[in-house]
């Protein structure tokens, strides 16, 4: 083996660094970059392998633990280029071409030159160029989540994988264990799993034609490709994929020609990962289905599984999120923290490493919901124009369950400080999965009573706040093509006219049908919108409200009688914050609360007279 290499940008480490040093900057973004897209400080090498030359790619300092990238079909390394300048924050990043792909040379001939134990000599030869000493962090998509777990299991690479991140990829044993399991012990369930994958897997099929692949790939397919991925899968931008495609697909068929009958066929009896694995598994993979890693502990006893409710490459449209898991698992396989934590929320597996934001989530409703999502393990992004209770509820949801919690002072009555946020959320945390439009406040008394500065306090808060929230992050959400949730706290105000709320009940009524709007204009891009409307909730708005028409001193008394009120009702925040979960998870439209809240909108629908006769009843406080 010999090996060449250059560093194309002198870059020394000094200003600028990023976490041990100099001026912090946004999370994978790079002051400079070359003319290909990389970074300034990468550095690039040739190493040759069994008559092929692989082009690698290097990133960060070479001292940190190393994190290995290997792309899939038909891709190139620039597939990992949002994840990779992400993690050279901390790691030593290393790419490189699989043989026949990017700037990589291909083998002569093509039949026989891409099995995996061809493959998996490559991947060593890497090893030995950029990390002879210390076993590495191992990460694959597609087909190099396929070959990596024939890394990770083969005895000639033990001890050299300290762990091994999976993606979109099966282990090609695990893969005919499976099929062979359903064939032999054959039930309804099981005959409909192994008709639904091997539906899925047409493509394969089509790349064991002879010929027809190539033809297509260097003809019509290749050209439309970046098309297909924009339709599709919402990728594009940034030099991906590269002009490399056609002959890169052309000759990647070959992958599976040499290896996916023939293992699929006949399976290694004893495929054990020596090393702790990660899977990640898209829940919306056109070409996978997450019933295909059933029983996978069966061959890896140290398994953390995740899920994420997006397609196939998501080392395109979900890098924030995969950065944030790669990052976390090398550095508690490294022993600097504790082994990832297992959410224990009931829909764990529904919001597991999802982000979360939050308005209001400083007290009540809002705190309550950010605790919930943080037990179902999503990423929190505690929002509220009190700093100090923002900082506490992200530092509370930390010790909950949630992997990460950032607090953020925001009024969200602030259009600009609302821009100002979604900029930053996206540049540093990434899109948000479900945003919850949960900030509002109070304002009580008859319509004369109330000044054009309560109505414009009111508005700007409870509708306004709700429309920022709504446009701001739903635009993020719909550009990303990846779907989403929008949850609008209304109120059971919104459905019962009120003599002493008007203003209160004319926003909430106005964000139920904002909602109801949105809901259906954003639902052909797979984005829900619920609204919320709970009744009479023991939180500290009462405490807060303010009272029309009366003085400073009767205000304050109007204040305590209500909060007393309130509390004698005693209706939980956490019970508004678990139907707020369960309507994400059904996609609910509307959703009455409490039991007051439902009476409400049944008047409202079927007795709207009743509800208007009480409404001229005059409460006594």
């Amino acid at each position: 083996m010999s090996r060449d290499e250059r560093d194309m940008s002198g870059r020394d480490g000094g200003e600028g660094s990023g976490r041990d040093g100099g001026p912090e900057r946004v999370p994978g973004a790079w002051p400079r970059r070359r003319a290909d897209g990389w970074p300034e400080g990468a550095r690039e090498r040739r190493v040759a392998t069994g008559g092929v030359e692989l082009c690698v790619l290097e990133l960060g300092d070479p001292v940190a633990p190393t994190v290995v990238l290997v792309h899939g079909y038909p891709d190139s390394k620039e597939v990992w280029s949002k994840i990779a300048v992400r993690l050279a924050d901390r790691f030593h990043v290393v790419l490189y071409d699989v043989r026949g792909h990017g700037r990589s040379s291909a083998p002569r001939p093509l039949r026989g030159g891409f099995t995996l134990e061809k493959l998996t000599d490559d991947f060593l030869a890497v090893l030995d160029a950029v990390s002879p000493d210390r076993p590495v962090h191992l990460v694959g998509h597609d087909w190099g989540s396929v070959q990596s777990w024939e890394f990770v299991t083969v005895p000639r690479t033990e001890g050299r994988i300290a762990s091994f991140t999976s993606m979109s990829g099966p282990s090609l044993d695990h893969f005919g264990h499976w099929i062979n399991s359903r064939l032999k012990r054959p039930t309804p369930r099981r005959a409909a799993q192994l008709l639904g994958q091997g539906a899925r897997s047409w493509y394969v099929y089509a790349l064991h034609t002879p010929a027809l692949p190539e033809l297509a790939w260097r003809g019509p397919l290749g050209k439309r490709w970046p098309a297909v991925l924009r339709r599709m899968e919402r990728v594009s931008g940034d030099g991906y994929p590269t002009a490399s495609l056609p002959e890169d697909a052309a000759h990647g068929a070959w992958l599976y020609r040499d290896n996916v009958r023939r293992r699929l066929a006949r399976p290694r009896p004893d495929p054990y990962a020596h090393a702790p694995v990660q899977l990640i598994t898209p829940l919306g993979d056109a070409f996978l289905s997450e019933r295909l890693y059933d029983d996978l502990e069966r061959w890896v006893p140290q398994l953390t599984r995740r899920t994420l409710p997006a397609r196939h490459w998501i080392p395109r449209t979900r890098p924030e999120q995969l950065s944030a898991w790669i990052e976390e698992f090398v550095i508690s396989v490294e022993g600097g923290r504790p082994e990832p934590r297992t959410a224990t929320g009931r829909h764990a597996d529904r919001f597991g490493g999802q982000l979360v934001l939050v308005t209001g989530a400083g007290s009540g409703i809002g705190r309550a919901t950010a605790f919930a999502f943080a037990e179902s393990g999503a990423r929190v992004i505690a929002v509220d124009r009190d700093g100090e209770t923002a900082a506490r509820t992200a530092e509370m949801a930390r010790l909950i369950g949630a992997p990460d919690a950032w607090a953020e002072t925001v009024d969200v009555a602030d259009e600009e400080a609302m821009e100002k946020l979604a900029e930053k959320v996206a540049a540093t945390y990434g899109v948000v999965d479900v945003l919850i439009n949960n900030a509002g406040i109070a304002v009580s008394g008859s319509f004369l009573d109330t000044t054009a500065d309560d109505w414009r306090k009111v508005l700007d808060v409870n509708l306004w706040g709700v429309i920022h929230g709504c446009r701001l992050f739903g635009r993020q959400m719909a550009e990303r093509g990846q779907g989403g949730h929008i949850v609008n706290i209304a109120s059971a105000a919104a459905f019962q006219p009120s003599r002493v709320l008007p203003a209160y009940s004319t926003t909430k009524a106005a964000v139920l049908m904002l909602s109801e709007c949105l809901r259906a204009e954003l639902a052909g891009r797979g984005i829900g919108v619920t609204a919320v409307c709970p009744g009479l909730v023991n939180t500290n708005i009462t405490a807060t409200a303010h009272f029309a028409g009366v003085d400073a001193a009767e205000e304050k008394r109007l204040q305590k009688r209500s909060a007393r009120l309130y509390g004698l009702r005693n209706y939980p925040p956490e019970k508004v914050a678990d139907a707020i979960l369960r309507a994400v998870v059904r996609n609910e439209a509307v959703v009455p609360v409490t039991p007051e809240a439902r009476v409400s909108r049944l008047m409202s629908r079927f007795t709207p007279g009743a509800l208007r006769a009480l409404a001229r009843v005059e409460p006594r406080l």
